[in-house]
């Protein structure tokens, strides 16, 4: 029992080290926004009190599975009998009480600075549409992108979630918690970026057979980069109608319209108002991908696919 008890110690401390210090799934990701850092300190003060609870238990287990081993009887004789304990019956349910006051009252003091955005200044706010199987950002005068939405660091971004197909849920774990889009409902949440980058996520609600492919990302940026990028976003620009291939079509057809076993190749065709239809209509196994698409993203896409696909050149050189 000793060896085995020493065994499992020495795995724990061989594993723990690398764990803690590279992540390893032990730790959530690094918080880049107030309501994620709430809900980073929830995180690790559930964890350091459940974590103690467990070494504790653990510990008097292994005490006790020595100290009352059957030390050579026989399996008919009893062992030493041990009778109650007030005060160590009152104190183990009690402390597990205070315990749980602790937690409870600590989610309950964070929760509002998790879900209330800080007071209306210079906002944005900005419509996220989840669709099977991609996401379509829009902004206030009507600026799109798919798959990535652009925001500017220090910013308050309120998020207006929606879903006109399934419900989807919208999860950047750096800024904040998951919100699910849900057809014929308007969720909202927000993020406060404090520094610039990349932060990465996934639709966390399993939203048909291509769900796997439906990432998200956040890209942090300077105002100045933030206003570029508005002016760059027009619904008929040439950087919509590549992200819209890229974030849409290419997760069947392939980047190159190659074809995948989701879908058959597009490469080399022509593409007019007939893909249109089937973009906005479906066809075939094909859903209707577009069908709220304006006629200027359609157009985009189309001049896209033609100039890139139909070609045979590279799709998506970045």
């Amino acid at each position: 029992m000793l060896r085995a008890a020493a065994v499992a110690l020495f795995a724990f401390l061989l594993t723990a080290g690398p764990a803690i210090a590279g992540n390893g799934g032990v730790a959530p990701v690094g918080p880049a926004s107030p309501n994620a850092q709430g809900i980073s300190d929830a995180y690790w003060l559930i964890l350091a009190i459940t974590g103690v609870a467990f070494v504790v238990v653990e510990t008097l287990l292994i005490v006790f599975l020595v100290k009352y081993r059957s030390r050579g009887r026989t399996r008919d004789v009893g062992g030493a009998q041990t009778h109650g304990n007030t005060r160590l019956e009152i104190g183990w349910t009690f402390i597990p009480v205070v315990l749980l006051a602790i937690v409870i009252g600590f989610v309950f003091a964070t929760l509002p600075d998790v879900e209330d955005a800080p007071a209306a200044g210079a906002d944005l706010t900005v419509r996220v549409e989840g669709h099977q199987y991609y996401w379509l950002f829009e902004y206030p005068d009507g600026e799109i992108a798919v798959d990535q939405l652009v925001a500017p660091v220090g910013r308050v971004v309120n998020l207006d979630v929606v879903a006109p197909d399934v419900i989807h849920s919208w999860w950047i774990p750096a800024l904040g918690g998951k919100i699910d889009a849900i057809p014929g409902r308007t969720n909202h949440t927000w993020f406060q970026a404090e520094r610039t980058g990349t932060f990465t996520g996934q639709c966390a609600e399993l939203c048909g057979a291509q769900h796997a492919l439906m990432t998200a990302s956040v890209k942090v940026v300077s105002d100045a980069e933030f206003q570029q990028f508005l002016a760059s976003h027009e619904p008929g620009s040439d950087a919509v109608g590549k992200e819209t291939f890229a974030g849409v079509c290419a997760k069947c057809h392939g980047m190159d319209g190659q074809g995948t076993e989701a879908a058959p190749p597009i490469a080399g065709r022509d593409f007019d108002q007939a893909t249109a239809a089937v973009i906005q209509n479906g066809g075939a196994k094909m859903p209707p991908v577009g069908k709220d698409w304006s006629q200027e993203q359609i157009d985009a896409t189309l001049a896209y696919l033609n100039a890139t696909i139909r070609k045979g050149a590279p799709s998506y050189g970045g």
